[in-house]
């Protein structure tokens, strides 16, 4: 078959124009008429705040489900929310990622422990977790707390265990993990935010 110049590009416009048509959504094929639902139109929207560094950027999560009480809502979608002072809708990379941590098959979900000497770790519950917490704190308190001083001025000092408090917290919660630190005596006290 034998072409002239000229037919030439009469058939390379005429598939240009045929796919940017087919681009911009014109189909040559018959046009259904459908509404799509909005993705987020029957999601629940809850306001938390990004787990990742000391910023405390808020976000939004979107979660499906219908709210019964035995029943877990799947998270679909995160983002930033526009209302938060500190990062105004805005997320860094690692926060704009979060929707596949949530969903990582690699999150630990449930307190795991050790034993010393050991190389494998064993799942235990969140009530012997907590068992396990304060037991060894209340364990090291009874064995290193300082009442007196050289002087014999009441100090009330634990000085071998220190706390590192959540730079997301609210002032009030700021405010009663230092009251609850201090009145075990602990001393050694900072924040993630100064991290």
């Amino acid at each position: 078959m034998e072409l002239s110049r000229r037919h030439f590009f009469k058939v390379c416009a005429a598939g240009a124009g045929s796919t940017s048509l087919a681009m911009l959504g014109f189909s040559p094929a018959e046009a259904l008429a459908e509404v799509r639902t909005f993705k987020l139109a029957h999601t629940t929207e809850t306001r938390s705040t990004c787990p990742y560094c000391s910023v405390s950027c808020g976000l939004i999560v979107y979660s499906l489900g219908d709210r019964a009480k035995n029943a877990r809502s799947e998270i679909i979608h995160i983002e930033g929310d526009p209302d938060h002072p500190v990062n105004r809708g805005t997320l860094c990379p690692k926060g704009a990622g979060l929707l596949d941590f949530v969903h990582s098959e690699n999150r630990l979900r449930h307190p795991e422990y050790r034993a010393a000497g050991s190389s494998e770790w064993q799942r235990i519950s969140w009530d012997e977790a907590f068992t396990r917490i304060a037991r060894h704190m209340k364990d090291d308190r009874d064995a290193n707390f300082i009442r007196r001083n050289e002087s014999g001025q009441t100090v009330n000092r634990w000085l071998t265990t220190g706390m590192l408090a959540s730079s997301a917290a609210s002032n009030e919660t700021g405010w009663l993990t230092v009251k609850m630190a201090r009145s075990l005596g602990i001393v050694s006290l900072d924040t993630q935010a100064r991290i």
